[in-house]
């Protein structure tokens, strides 16, 4: 069985994977299945996401997966064949209406699991092909939170469709737009993210100062303009799915 063993030598972290919306969007596809048990390339999507994971599981002692109630079976059943030892958590939402969202759904689990770490999330439906070592070595190079950034290298494509970041030439961000009509920049925010233990504690006053955003481009706008957020650009493969 493949773990993620705890190495005595390393700075260790959790990992948490996003996968508790109804991706409605991909009906009738989804209706039935959560978008992360889909099959892509002969593999599910959640598979994928863990082999980029075990490439640093010795740094890592727990990986959760968030889901909700309709669907919490079948992720019961999937992490019981599973290889990878995962803890999957039930949000308690049977439908799209009274979902938690992103931030929500990280508050849930920071507060169910007693989290007080820090913490990669990752969202269930984000297909990567950079290195998560090279990302984990640029968050203790800085010691600051970071979010992972593709450069689509045409600002047009990103207009009205994905989160926008500025940063500047040390790498920090300085500006975050979601989906704005005219980007400012060819760069987008992924859905991988590693947040700081003294990061992870704040997301509560985000939450109160902003009546539960549900984009986590929302919260790191807001730790943006509160402190320091850092971007680790890479030019490997990403998919967003549906």
């Amino acid at each position: 069985m493949v773990g993620f063993i705890v190495c005595s030598g390393g700075e260790i972290m959790k990992v948490l994977i996003l996968a508790a919306g109804y991706a409605t969007r991909l009906y009738p596809l989804t209706l039935d299945t959560p978008k992360p048990l889909l099959d892509v390339g002969g593999k599910l999507m959640i598979d994928h996401i863990l082999d980029r994971i075990n490439v640093i599981d010795e740094f890592i002692d727990d990986v959760y997966v968030v889901t909700n109630e309709k669907f919490f079976g079948q992720f019961k059943e999937w992490a019981e064949k599973s290889v990878f030892d995962v803890t999957i958590v039930n949000d308690g939402t049977k439908t799209n209406e009274d979902r938690l969202g992103a931030i929500g759904d990280i508050d849930f689990v920071i507060k169910e699991k007693g989290i007080d770490d820090d913490l990669m999330v990752i969202a269930g439906d984000n297909l990567f092909e950079f290195d998560l070592k090279s990302f984990y070595d640029y968050f203790w190079e800085i010691e600051r939170s970071v979010v992972g950034i593709y450069d689509l290298k045409d600002k047009s494509k990103l207009a009205n469709k994905y989160g926008v970041v500025e940063l500047n030439e040390e790498g920090r961000i300085i500006g975050f737009e979601e989906k704005p009509a005219e980007p400012k920049t060819s760069l987008t925010s992924t859905a991988c993210y590693i947040f700081s233990k003294e990061d992870v504690a704040r997301l509560e006053n985000c939450i109160a100062e902003n009546e539960i955003p549900d984009n986590l481009g929302d919260f790191i706008r807001w730790l943006s303009e509160k402190g320091e957020v850092y971007g680790f650009v890479f030019s490997e493969d990403w998919f967003d799915i549906g």
